[in-house]
């Protein structure tokens, strides 16, 4: 049995046992979360949610918090000798699926 969540405005692919990195979650490490908006379970029976499935959800445990690869953004304005350059790091969580509860 596999479900397709949405969390942090992006939508994944899990199956019970899996990991998945998503954007951080406001929770500490070894923690259970429940992610609610389940968008579709897959298996011997299909559901499609509209746009959610009713009564669905998705166990998980947080395994660590970690910090993407650097982005570099670098701006240059032409005949100023202006330049600037920043950086970014997305944080994410990475997920155990504990159960899937259709």
């Amino acid at each position: 049995m596999y479900a397709i969540v949405e969390t942090g405005g992006q939508q994944f692919r899990v199956e019970e046992g899996g990991k998945v990195r998503v954007n951080l979650l406001p929770a500490k490490v070894g923690e259970e979360v429940r992610l609610e908006k389940v968008l579709l379970l897959g298996g011997n029976n299909l559901s499609i949610g509209k746009p959610y499935v009713e009564g669905a959800s998705v166990q998980a445990e947080v395994l660590e918090h970690s910090l993407g690869e650097k982005v570099v953004i670098f701006k240059k304005w032409r005949r100023n000798d202006s330049r600037r350059t920043t950086g970014h790091r997305q944080q994410y969580t990475m997920l155990k699926i504990k159960s899937i509860t259709a």
